[in-house]
């Protein structure tokens, strides 16, 4: 318990830096440039992120379940060779769009597209390398790692915005920001082999990692998508069932709940996914780390839910506005999901340690369905809310029962292992 709560505290440390370093840039960055070129921005580099996913096909997710050592390296330079491979595929497809239909973007500058392939290959290295240095327990150089990052892309912002405050400028130090960082990242990691194996005795292995991990870009992809696709579909709903303005205080509500839980979460993860799959590989299960991980995050949530159904109504009219008071009564409306969310997304990487995918992949399906459902059927927006709240607050405690299950090792252990 008490490693977990430090080496939790080190990526938290880490977290809150590379996303405070952006917020404080963001100060001066508003005032460069201007809100049409922030918003084509924002616009592309979401695509980025999305393409980013894509490329990897999740195999990033595998490396903390391979053993520490000689096969997880062969697991980082099998999934940086499938980002590669992809994009250049990907860049192949967008080139064949660009020429052929150049009014298919014309919101987007022609100029941004071209550079979208090498965003999101950057950012695929990225996630890769972040993976790898969580996987292998190495905290201090994972947050080096991501304050390097935001340093080098809001630095670069800055100080080019000073010239050339364009949607561009924006989108091209972002590419050189994030390139940078992954220089970076190698650099405090870098991948190496013993006796330097030759091309041909490097394939055999590659191959292998790339077919014992199959099941990620089979289904952990699909299922990641289908998850991205749910938690957007309810600013859909909102804003043409109940209108823009219940649909942007929900979408602030939304922002302000996710920024801390998801950061919290996120650490904890870092941490889980290396102790849970060291401890599933050598003992069979990882009941222990399950049951810590599940009080620290227990106490966190209930700690978090009192806090904003005590505060968030009057906090939120006095930081955004009186206008902005009923994202507040919102929150509070959602608190019990957030809660929810919060305490089953880390814990939910033993569906990945235990090789049940496909499960996730079934439960990801019927929550979009789930989703659907309570913003289709319901007949105002507080009975939208509620709806939703209670059918995917249902979902998480299945979510939860599941993960459990296959934390003692049910069903033996996972090929995944091997």
């Amino acid at each position: 318990m008490q490693e977990l709560l430090r080496s939790t505290r080190i990526v938290l440390v880490g977290m809150a830096t590379s996303q405070a370093i952006p917020i404080l840039g963001s100060l001066l960055i508003t005032r460069l440039y201007l809100p049409d070129a922030f918003g084509i921005f924002a616009a592309w580099v979401g695509m980025t992120y999305v393409a980013a996913i894509l490329l990897t096909g999740r195999l990033e997710m595998a490396l903390a379940i391979v053993p520490d050592g000689a096969k997880r390296r062969y697991g980082v330079l099998a999934t940086t060779l499938t980002a590669l491979v992809s994009s250049t595929l990907l860049f192949m497809v967008v080139a064949v769009l660009v020429t052929g239909w150049p009014n298919l973007f014309p919101s987007i500058p022609t100029s941004l597209i071209w550079l979208f392939i090498p965003a999101s290959l950057s950012i695929a290295i990225s996630h890769i390398w972040q993976n790898w240095a969580a996987a292998n327990g190495a905290y201090k150089i994972l947050s080096k790692m991501r304050v390097s990052l935001a340093l080098c892309v809001t630095a670069l912002q800055i100080v080019v915005g000073y010239f050339l405050p364009t949607a561009l400028a924006l989108a091209l130090t972002y590419v050189v920001g994030t390139c940078v960082g992954c220089l970076i990242s190698i650099k405090l990691l870098p991948l190496h082999f013993e006796g330097n194996p030759s091309i041909r005795q490097l394939i055999p292995q590659v191959l292998s990692f790339l077919r014992s991990q199959k099941s990620f870009p089979k289904l952990a992809l699909p299922a990641g998508v289908i998850n991205s696709a749910s938690s957007q579909l309810p600013l859909i709903f909102i804003a043409s069932k109940f209108g823009v303005e219940a649909s942007g205080l929900y979408a602030l509500a939304t922002r302000v709940l996710g920024a801390p839980i998801g950061l919290m979460g996120k650490a904890v993860l870092d941490v889980f996914k290396r102790t849970a799959s060291k401890e599933f590989r050598e003992q069979g299960h990882c009941r222990k780390t399950y049951r810590e991980t599940f009080l620290i995050l227990g106490l966190c949530a209930l700690a978090l839910a009192i806090g904003v159904i005590w505060l968030a109504e009057p906090a939120f009219g006095w930081l955004f506005g009186l206008a902005w008071k009923d994202a507040g009564t919102i929150a509070v409306w959602l608190m019990p999901l957030f809660a929810m969310r919060f305490l089953a997304s880390p814990l939910s990487y033993v569906f990945y340690i235990a090789n049940k995918q496909g499960v996730e992949l079934i439960w990801q399906c019927i929550l979009l369905m789930t989703t659907v459902a309570s913003f289709t059927f319901s007949a105002s927006f507080e009975q939208s809310i509620d709806f939703y709240v209670a059918g995917y607050g249902t979902l998480y405690v299945v979510y939860l029962a599941l993960s459990y299950r296959y934390s003692k090792g049910l069903g033996g252990r996972s090929h995944n292992t091997h």
